[in-house]
Order: structure tokens, then C-alpha cells, then sequence
């Protein structure tokens, strides 16, 4: 990858672990920014800094602050409770913010802060949310009326072991918020919630098994930007066959949801981690079209790649190149310059095109 532009951004990225790494060195392979990244663990900044881009140390509030101020734009990676507070020192600095945030109440408040910003607040631009939501968007556009709108997205391990049938490929805290709040969707053309883990369904894609239920904040912004637009508009995350029945005998029956913390500890003890993983993309839209009733689709699957002799797994991957691509289009003019931008505001032609979206599509297996 080049660089397209002319001017190089001083970027920070908050977080140096799995998904700051990556997201930094797309960064320095790509060129045209000067990278700051900036964590509170030592031992995992320094394995930023072998690659030859600046790092520091953040203890405290001060040292976060000079962290951020008169920076182009910071990338957040850390976990989903410090979307706020990061989001409210970047608004009031005057710099562009991005995150990965699934946690809904974080968005909300974070569109809040961006009413009056100088500068951009865009939060949800991983994966799911993030990518999900700009498929979406393109496959509703595609409708004189639309009626259903249905995203699965997953991330999986390639080689499966145990009951479960899956490996932590990143963030536990996320997963366990995605499998224990409340899911927005769109039913009978009215907002509303549904519960995680119910609405489970099976399907086969390429020949492979899997099934999928309700999970917490794929969706982003799309409820409301479809409000009134849709009868159905849902968010199911992919998992091999078997996954559903045993969370919810960890979450009902155990009553492990009212203790995240331990549910936490047992997952991150028992489950292995993984970096042979699969990203498993899968939405479908239906409606009327010039009169006749019609459905288009959109499928991938992704899988890790070599980046400068460093192997990123898929969903590193996939997490670095969504927030990348965010902050290459404001960069380059392609979205708007302050206040708050949703996903839907990215046109899937243009992250395609992006030198970085276009990790996306590496092995897309089609696209109707």
C-alpha cells in the first residue's frame, strides 16, 4: 500500500494490544500518517516500537491528555468503557475520533458529545459494528421499499475444537456484552429491542454448517437510519452449531449474566485463544423493486494474512482495516469534516476501493 496523500497526519492510536498493533502497522505500511501509540503496559508498547513507530507511556490522565492534544485524529482501542472519556478529551481538543465500540449506551453518548464538535466523532467502525452496518446500508439503498434486512456476521475459529466450538479471537469483555444485552432491531416496522441469544436460526453457506442468534450492537445506527423504511431489520452473530444451547445454560440456567466477571475469568481460563480464525460475512435484504419483489445478498469470508512479515488474523485484520479506511475517507475528504458520523455515511463502493478496505474483499465469495 501507498500513501495517496500529501500531508502526513500525526495519528495516536489508544491501545497497543491485538487490534493496536495491527491498526498501527496497516498505518506504517500505508504511509502518510505519523503514528503515535500510546498505552499504560509497558511490555506491549515495546512490541510496537520494534517495528519503529513512536510509542508512550499513559499512567495517568496528564499523560493521555499529551497524548491527544493537537493530534490529527486518535484511533481508540482500548476497552468499551473508555469510549467516553477518550471521546470527550478528543472533542474538546478539536480531534477527530475514532473507535471499535459494540456497547450501544457509549455510542449514544458519544453522538451527544459530537452536537457541537469541532471535529469528527465516529465510533463503530470495526467489523460488526462498523463493516455490517455499510453493506447494510448498500443493500437497503438498492430497494424502492424494503422489506427485510437481516446481517450475520462471525467471527470463527478455521479448525474448531470442544462443545463450544470456538475460540476467543478478541476482546472477552466485548463478547460477554454481546451476548448478555439487549439487541436493536426493527420488528413489524417499529425500533425496539429483543433479547440476546433468542431469534437462533441455522443456515449453510459454502457448503459449511452454522447457525446464528440475536447478540448486542452489530447494528449500530441502522435502526434508526431505516426507521420507517423497513418491516424487519435484525443482527445475528455466526457460530458453528451447539454454541447457543450451552450459553445459554452458562448465562440462564448458571445465572452467569448477573456475574460478567467470573463468566469472564471461566472463558478466558477454559477457551484457548487462536490466530487461525475466519471472518464469516452474510446479509440478505428483500423487497420491492420496480414493482416486483426481489432479494439481493452479500457474502465473504476472510481470512488472516502476512503484513510485513507479522501474521494478523482475520479478525485483526478485518477490526484494523474497518477503523483504517474511517480515517484514510475523513483524511481524504470523503466524509464529512466535524460532528457525529455514523457507518452508513460510507459508501461500500468507497471502502472497497480504499487501500485498506480493500482487505475486505480478499476472498469474497460473492456479491449479487
Amino acid at each position: 500500500m501507498t500513501s495517496t496523500t500529501s500531508t502526513r497526519h500525526a495519528i495516536t492510536i489508544l491501545g497497543a494490544g491485538h487490534i493496536g498493533f495491527a491498526m498501527a502497522l496497516l498505518l506504517q505500511q500505508a504511509g502518510g500518517y505519523d503514528v503515535l501509540v500510546a498505552d499504560r503496559d509497558a511490555s506491549r508498547l515495546a512490541d510496537v516500537a520494534a517495528l519503529g513507530i513512536s510509542t508512550r507511556l499513559t499512567v495517568d490522565d496528564a499523560s493521555l491528555q499529551a497524548a491527544i492534544d493537537g493530534r490529527f485524529a486518535v484511533l481508540n482501542a482500548l476497552p468499551f468503557h473508555r469510549a467516553v472519556p477518550v471521546a470527550t478529551l478528543c472533542a474538546s481538543a478539536g480531534v477527530h475520533y475514532f473507535d471499535l465500540t459494540e456497547d450501544v449506551a457509549s455510542t449514544q453518548a458519544i453522538r451527544a458529545l459530537a452536537a457541537n464538535a469541532r471535529s469528527v466523532l465516529m465510533p463503530q467502525c470495526g467489523l460488526a459494528p462498523g463493516f455490517i452496518g455499510i453493506v447494510g446500508n448498500d443493500l437497503a439503498r438498492r430497494f424502492d421499499t424494503l422489506h427485510t434486512l437481516r446481517m450475520r456476521v462471525g467471527a470463527l475459529p478455521r479448525y474448531p475444537q470442544g462443545a463450544l466450538r470456538y475460540n476467543l479471537t478478541w476482546s472477552t469483555e466485548g463478547l460477554i456484552n454481546e451476548y448478555c444485552n439487549p439487541c436493536e432491531a426493527i420488528v413489524d416496522g417499529v425500533r425496539t429491542t429483543v433479547p440476546a441469544l433468542d431469534g437462533l436460526e441455522t443456515f449453510a453457506l459454502d457448503g459449511v454448517e452454522y447457525e446464528a442468534f440475536n447478540t448486542s450492537g452489530g447494528l449500530g445506527t441502522l435502526t434508526e437510519t431505516l426507521a420507517g423504511k423497513a418491516r424487519q431489520v435484525d443482527y445475528q452473530s455466526i457460530r458453528y452449531p451447539g454454541h447457543n444451547a450451552i450459553l445459554k445454560l452458562l448465562l440462564n440456567d448458571l445465572r452467569l449474566r448477573d456475574r460478567r466477571d467470573l463468566l469472564q475469568d471461566i472463558l478466558e481460563t477454559a477457551i484457548p485463544t487462536t490466530d487461525q480464525d475466519v471472518i464469516v460475512i452474510f446479509a440478505t435484504a428483500s423487497g420491492l423493486k420496480g414493482g416486483r419483489l426481489v432479494q439481493d445478498s452479500y457474502s465473504a469470508r476472510i481470512v488472516g494474512k502476512q503484513v510485513a512479515g507479522h501474521t494478523l488474523s482475520a479478525i485483526q485484520l478485518t477490526t484494523a482495516a474497518g477503523i483504517c479506511t474511517a480515517l484514510d475517507l475523513v483524511a481524504h475528504g470523503q466524509l464529512p469534516q466535524q460532528g457525529f458520523v455514523g457507518q452508513e455515511a460510507v459508501a461500500l463502493k468507497d471502502f472497497l476501493a480504499n487501500r485498506f478496505g480493500e482487505a475486505y474483499a480478499q476472498e469474497r465469495a460473492l456479491t449479487l
